[in-house]
This record gives structure tokens, C-alpha cells and sequence, in this order.
């Protein structure tokens, strides 16, 4: 451990003793580190989590729900053609005041709203780059050849005019990719010659202002006063950054912490046991699965990928990993989303009939290969690396012998998606309730090129062809149809062996009131308070 994560984590558990004497302090024992505090470039919930915080969207989903509302826009109009989006901004939403570098002259207006756009679209933009290029929410939705154009209107007034109707759009901009940042602050410090502060040192208008971030220690933040929506219940927000499960447990046992995410299921039961503690539950909008890489030999040939679909014991891998926690997976759509389509047949697990697939597929005596297992846990996935083992050894009764690699989570990302792997185990949370995030963002030919979040860098036009008409169908019944359509093609096809639905498990101790389970797996704290304090 470097020198100065050390300290910080020294200093951690003194400053939460302190806690207490302020006003109202809520402590989040957080599983890992944000990568930046800018989500345009960011597709973990860990960082996510930390950035929600401090921005707001032109619209939001209501708390604890998909429903869109009001945001930084108070209200918008829609053409009938469904072309045009007219968007009337708030007036008086203030900006953060607490940064060093920079102090806002103005409140939030359009001009930062076509910055948000821009920055992601425009390759000449001068913030395109900065921090990263790869902004991968925004290009696998297709949003560069979607835009006509984004106008300020005038300072309260946005125009946003589409190519074609998108029927996700307004769901898609309460996304987190679609927080909005200071074009004013952008340009400070530009001139400064320090752009990536605006991504360091983030200023938005959210309900929490950022104080301090200490790398593998701890995020603080204030509650934010002048906050558009009213000022939040808690005072003091602190993300204590535990990746330990276990010890994350222990913490909330001792009140070191309010709430943990992605519990060991093999805890549930002390949990359950303990007094303090409740565990929030619900039905997780999320797939945890393992990628073939299409491109790549063997597994560009759909005989070896459905022997290997067959060669792995589903059933026992969930039983003995979710120990009741998920759901073993036959669709890239949870259940609990609309169009998921319950008629479609898993594979089922039969090693003899995969050794004769492999041997038709000219690989008698099986092949080697890579398997790529995640380092940390996630909330489609508590032990990616006991899930390998497990597949490994099943791959190894039908010739395949299988490599378990990893890599730091950051950099094990950046690989999966630039197409490194041969198989490789990732998931995905739903970002706002449509299909379209799931089956489109993750499996269409958008985000196959470059380093999109198709990791199977699977392009298949029928399967293409049905999930880009949903996006510019506005008839839900249509689009159910075209969705239920495009599973059974992923299913013939089998870009993915996909693992399971985890449910989604919170524990939180007693006195925090009012925290509300997202169906996106987001951990928000405005509107949450504390008894007794």
C-alpha cells in the first residue's frame, strides 16, 4: 500500500468516530474507487455512484424509480413527428461555490447544456479528449448519428432535433452519461491550462458538493444548500472505500457504516440475525454473462459456442456462487423487464452432446483458451473468480482447457472492450428501464466497433436490424414484439453464456430512514435522514 494510502486509511476510522458529533452524518461503505468524477467517459456503477452525487441531468428518474421527471428542465415539448425536443431550463439552479480554482459568475444555464452534448459528440470540442476519448454510453446508444443538432435558444431555452425518433431518448438523458458540468468552470480552466480539473475537482449543481477524495480511502461531501430542490436531510455524506466485503459487514455491525452494497451471500444469514441491520431487497435489472469473442478463433464459430454453452453446468455454478441470491440466466434481459421473452429453452447442460459439436467444429480433442474473471465484485456477480474455476473445470471434462485471467478492474475493463479476451466474464445493471439499454447498448453492431460495451464484438445484421427499428418504433406493443424477436436470434446465436439475475440485497442499519432501493443499482442519498440525530 502506497505511503499516502496509509495514512488515509489510518485517518478513516477517526474521522467516522468523530462523525457522529456533527449535525447528521451518513457513512457509505463504498466498494471501490471512482475512476474520475465525469460519467461521460465512465460505465461502472462504483463511479457512477460517486459522481450522482454532485450533478444533475436535464431530467431525472424519480428516486427509487424508471419514471423520468423534471431535472434541470422544468418542462420540455415534443414535436409530433417525435424530431424535436424543446427543453425550458429552470432559472436560479446554482452552481457549486466551493472550489479553489474557480468561482461561478452565473447560475446554470443553456450554454452548459450544449457543452454537455458537445463534449461527447464533437470531435473539435476541445474537451472531446480530455480525461478520455471514449465516450462509451453515448456512442453505443448510437447518439453521434442520432443528433441533427443541439441550439441554445436563448439562455433558459434548448432546442435538441433528432434524425430519426428515438422512443428511449428522454429516459436515456436522466442517464448518468448526461450530467451536466459548468461550461463556464470548462473554460476557466482551459485557459488555465488544467482541463482535467473539471473532472478532478467536479463543480455541478447536485445535492452534494465534493470536499475531499482520497484515493482507496474515502470521499466526503457537504450537503449542498442551495440545492434547486431543497437542501438534503443529511449534512455530511462519507463514502468509506471498503472492497472487502467482509469487512464492509463488519463495519455496519459496528456502525462504522449506514449502508454497504453487494454483501457475501455466504453473510446473509448473521445479517438477517443481526438487530440493527435490515436488508433491503428486490429484483435486480441486471445479467451477469460470459462474453465469446465473435472475432476471435474458435469462438467466431457458432458450433463451438454453443458446445461451450453446454459444456458448463449453469445450474451448479449459480447454486454454488448466489447460495439464493440470483436467478440462472437464459435471456440478456432480466425478467422483471418488459418483452422478456419466458418461452425461449436455455441450453441445456450436456457435456457428450458439446464433445460431438466441438469435434464437427474440427476440434476433436478440445482447444485452449483464455477465460477472463473480473477482480472485484459486482452486483450481477459477488466471485467472478470462483465462478471461473467452477467453468474451468467443467471446460476441462470436454477437452477445453481454460486460463483464468485478470486484471485490475480499470484496466480489465479498458482490455474487454478494446476486444483482448477470447471469453470473458462481465454484466450490466439497467440504466433506465428500456430493453434498449440491455440489448441494442450491449449486443448491437454500434457498440461492436471500437471499444463499445459489445464485448462479444458480436454483429449480427437480423439481430441488428430488430433491435435499431424498436429504437425508432413508439408503439410499445411493436417494439415487445421486435424485442421477443431479437431474443430468440441471441439465443440461436449465442454470443454470451449468461450466468444469472442477481437479486439485488442492501443491508442497512436501522436508523437510516427513508433509503430507497434503484432499480439501476445506484446509491443516491438525497432524501434519506437518520434517527436520533
Amino acid at each position: 500500500m502506497k505511503k499516502s494510502a496509509l495514512l488515509a486509511a489510518v485517518c478513516v476510522p477517526a474521522f467516522l468516530a468523530a462523525a457522529p458529533l456533527s449535525a447528521k452524518t451518513l457513512v457509505y461503505c463504498s466498494e471501490g474507487s471512482p475512476e474520475n468524477f465525469y460519467p461521460g467517459v465512465n460505465t461502472t456503477g462504483t463511479s457512477f455512484d460517486a459522481s450522482t452525487q454532485v450533478y444533475s441531468r436535464i431530467v431525472e428518474f424519480e428516486r427509487g424509480g424508471t419514471k423520468v421527471q423534471p431535472g434541470l428542465a422544468e418542462k420540455w415539448d415534443i414535436s409530433p413527428d417525435g424530431l424535436v425536443y424543446t427543453f425550458h431550463l429552470r432559472k436560479g439552479v446554482k452552481w457549486h461555490n466551493t472550489n479553489k480554482n474557480f468561482k461561478p459568475t452565473r447560475d446554470m444555464n443553456a450554454d452548459d447544456i450544449v457543452f454537455m452534448f458537445e463534449r461527447q459528440w464533437k470531435q473539435d470540442n476541445p474537451y472531446f479528449k480530455v480525461t478520455s476519448p471514449n465516450h462509451s454510453y453515448f456512442d453505443d446508444m448510437g447518439m453521434p448519428k442520432l443528433l441533427k443538432s443541439v441550439e441554445k435558444v436563448d439562455d433558459y431555452t434548448v432546442k435538441v432535433t433528432l434524425n430519426q425518433p428515438e422512443a428511449p431518448f428522454l429516459a436515456d438523458l436522466a442517464m448518468e452519461f448526461a450530467a451536466v458540468q459548468s461550461k463556464e468552470y470548462a473554460d476557466a480552466m482551459l485557459k488555465a491550462g488544467t482541463p482535467e480539473k473539471i473532472d478532478q475537482e467536479p463543480i455541478g449543481t447536485g445535492p452534494f458538493y465534493l470536499v475531499q477524495y482520497q484515493k482507496d480511502a474515502i470521499i466526503r461531501y457537504k450537503a449542498f444548500p442551495e440545492y434547486y430542490a431543497g437542501k438534503a436531510k443529511i449534512d455530511d455524506l462519507v463514502f468509506s472505500i471498503t472492497p472487502d466485503a467482509s469487512v464492509r459487514w463488519a463495519k455496519l455491525q459496528k456502525g462504522e457504516c449506514h449502508v454497504m452494497p453487494y454483501p457475501n451471500p455466504a453473510d446473509l444469514q448473521a445479517m438477517e440475525k443481526d438487530p440493527n441491520v435490515s436488508i433491503l431487497s428486490q429484483a435486480g435489472l441486471n445479467i451477469g454473462y460470459l462474453a465469446y469473442n465473435t472475432q476471435k478463433k474458435p469462438f467466431d464459430d457458432l458450433k463451438v459456442r454453443k458446445a461451450i454453452n453446454m459444456a458448463m453446468n449453469k445450474k451448479a455454478i449459480v447454486e454454488a456462487v448466489f447460495l439464493g441470491s440470483g436467478i440462472p440466466a437464459k435471456n440478456p434481459i432480466p425478467p422483471s423487464m418488459w418483452s422478456y421473452n419466458d418461452t425461449i429453452k436455455d441450453d441445456p447442460y450436456d457435456p457428450e452432446a458439446a464433445k460431438k459439436l466441438l469435434a464437427e467444429a474440427g476440434y476433436p480433442n478440445g482447444f485452449e483458451t483464455d477465460l477472463w474473471a473480473m477482480p472485484v465484485q459486482r452486483p450481477y456477480n459477488p466471485n467472478a473468480k470462483r465462478i471461473a474455476e467452477l467453468m474451468q473445470a467443467d471446460l476441462a471434462k470436454v477437452g477445453v482447457k481454460a486460463e483464468i485471467k485478470s486484471f485490475e478492474w480499470g484496466e480489465y475493463r479498458k482490455r474487454m472492450q478494446s476486444g483482448e479476451h477470447q471469453m470473458g466474464m462481465l454484466g450490466w445493471t439497467g440504466d433506465n428501464g428500456d430493453p434498449d439499454n440491455f440489448l441494442h447498448t450491449l449486443l448491437g453492431c454500434a457498440s461492436a466497433q471500437g471499444n463499445g460495451s459489445n464485448v462479444a464484438k458480436f454483429c449480427y445484421k437480423p439481430f441488428d436490424d430488430l433491435v435499431t427499428k424498436a429504437k425508432v418504433t413508439t408503439d410499445v406493443a411493436e417494439r415487445t414484439k421486435l424485442y421477443e424477436q431479437a431474443q430468440v436470434i441471441f439465443k440461436e446465436q449465442a454470443p454470451w453464456f449468461t450466468i444469472a439475475h442477481a437479486v439485488q440485497l442492501k443491508p442497512v442499519r436501522k436508523e437510516v430512514v427513508d433509503f430507497k432501493l434503484s432499480p439501476f443499482g445506484r446509491h443516491t442519498f438525497y432524501g434519506v435522514d437518520i434517527k436520533g440525530k
